[in-house]
């Protein structure tokens, strides 16, 4: 296994629960990725992901806590979060019925606005379920065609239409394109989740998007670190190999007798799983079939790739009182594009958790979505400068939800995509995957198989995309795919 990220450790965990034998070799110091963590003056940060999608009962992620033999996390299961925008203020309830009615509250109660949101909602409803139902996308069998359509059912089958619009065609379709409100809540969420505008987003990975939080989010204690320690755990305890500090610099061989080259020598391995980004993992398999496979891809993708900018701060607890919820989404200015600073995602560990802050104090990340352009081939002192900008702007801008937030920061930093570049090895700092549109999502997405026999790949660059929950998904399509090679072809390591 290339890569100890989210979906890299999940489907190590659930080949080892089914008793095959797996390393996991990981580049930084711990498990983690994109959605890891840091640690400084007793605070844990997360880097990427804040919360755990869908780990209740029944979703998603609570089938791979399921089948790795892990019991319920210590996690708080959050009552939904909060999103400002320039002129109203919107709750996202987890409970369906209070988040309906408000939708309609704030953001308009016209029959436009309802048959828009049930266009949305069965969408999502059952193209959650076939997801659930373990999808397979690109159809690349008539096998994959029938268990798809089993997944999505005969009698849904016409949503299948879907796949050619986008979400700026729906709002179109009901006559709310041009509502400020409505469109820049749906930007929001779109962009936070498949990294995409409502005009180029597909309509039914945006109709996802939007409803995710409606399947739970979660916060461990001691945020992503904690959640690690406990994956890690069991990976452990099944008697996986986790090497942390241990880049791979080379793949070579074939179906039943690999040998990955890394930075404290060479393994055999029978087969391989790379849960690196697609464009690192075409690097190590240069010379193989799956860098020839990749590259089409990575050529159109190039220029849909974007960053991220986080501001970490360790505050007094005083600075973050007053609020119900501990997760906020702001946005301040309906004229702008979306990103560097217009469009934040706020978390604030939970009050007690001192996994995550010392007593009395909290830990706090902001983050916004950023073009990586902007960053590129800044001399040093010029980055530094818009390092410092960026961070005071994001600080002073979360002000609007907690008044003194900073004024007695313990801890201040900021991630940029270099950052990100540095830690976590993604090409030019770019995280979570391309933007999704409709040249590169479902049916056209990086698939899991390589061309390469015995050599897959997971993760947030491959189907089915953008964020945790796709992860998870991911690894359940791959580490069948790769039980079911075992058995016809022997066993791996």
């Amino acid at each position: 296994m290339l890569g100890g990220g989210l979906a890299g450790l999940a489907t190590a965990l659930r080949l080892q629960a089914a008793g095959l034998s797996t390393i996991v070799f990981e580049a930084h110091g711990h498990a983690g990725g994109c959605a890891g963590y840091f640690r400084h003056r007793g605070f844990s940060f997360d880097v990427g992901a804040t919360t755990l999608v869908d780990f209740a009962p029944g979703g998603v992620g609570a089938e791979l806590l399921s089948t790795a033999g892990i019991p319920d996390l210590d996690a708080e299961h959050l009552p939904g979060y909060v999103a400002w925008l320039p002129d109203r203020v919107v709750t996202l309830h987890r409970e369906q019925h209070r988040w309906h009615a408000e939708r309609l509250r704030a953001l308009g109660d016209t029959r436009a606005h309802r048959r828009f949101w049930a266009e949305l909602d069965r969408i999502a409803e059952v193209f959650w379920s076939a997801s659930r139902s373990g999808i397979r996308l690109p159809v690349r069998s008539p096998a994959d065609a029938v268990h798809d359509l089993r997944a999505v059912g005969l009698r849904q089958l016409p949503l299948v239409r879907h796949l050619g619009r986008t979400m700026g065609d729906a709002l179109r379709a009901h006559g709310l394109r041009d509502q400020d409100s409505l469109v820049a809540l749906l930007g929001m969420l779109v962009e936070d989740t498949v990294h995409s505008t409502v005009d180029r987003a597909p309509l039914i990975n945006a109709a996802l998007g939007v409803t995710i939080r409606g399947a739970g989010l979660s916060r461990h204690r001691g945020g992503m670190h904690g959640f690690w320690r406990t994956v890690v755990a069991r990976y452990r305890e099944l008697g996986g190999d986790l090497r942390t500090g241990c880049r791979v610099e080379r793949v070579a061989g074939r179906e039943g007798a690999f040998t990955v080259h890394t930075a404290r020598g060479a393994v055999e391995a029978g087969a391989v799983v790379s849960a690196l980004p697609a464009q690192v993992t075409a690097e190590v398999a240069a010379g193989t079939p799956v860098a020839h496979r990749l590259r089409p891809y990575l050529e159109r993708d190039e220029p849909d790739l974007g960053g991220a900018v986080v501001v970490f701060l360790g505050v007094p607890e005083e600075e973050v009182a007053g609020q119900e919820f501990t997760h906020h989404q702001l946005m301040q200015d309906y004229a702008r594009p979306l990103g560097e600073g217009n469009n934040m995602f706020v978390s604030v560990s939970a009050p007690g958790d001192t996994v995550s802050a010392p007593p009395g104090h909290r830990a706090v990340m902001i983050s916004t979505h950023t073009e990586l352009a902007g960053w590129r081939d800044l001399p040093e002192a010029a980055y530094a400068e818009r390092k410092r900008e960026i961070g005071e702007r994001l600080v002073e801008l979360t002000r609007r939800v907690y008044p003194r937030l900073g004024e007695r920061a313990v801890v201040r930093q900021v991630g940029t995509p270099r950052s990100y570049e540095r830690f976590t090895r993604r090409p030019g700092g770019a995280v979570g995957g391309v933007r999704q549109t409709l040249r590169n999502s479902n049916q056209f997405a990086v698939p899991h198989r390589s061309g390469l026999p015995g050599f897959w790949l997971v993760g947030d660059s491959t189907w089915p995309g953008l964020g945790t929950v796709a992860c998870v998904l991911g690894s359940r399509i791959v580490a069948d795919d790769v039980r079911r090679h075992v058995r016809v072809h022997g066993g791996v390591r």
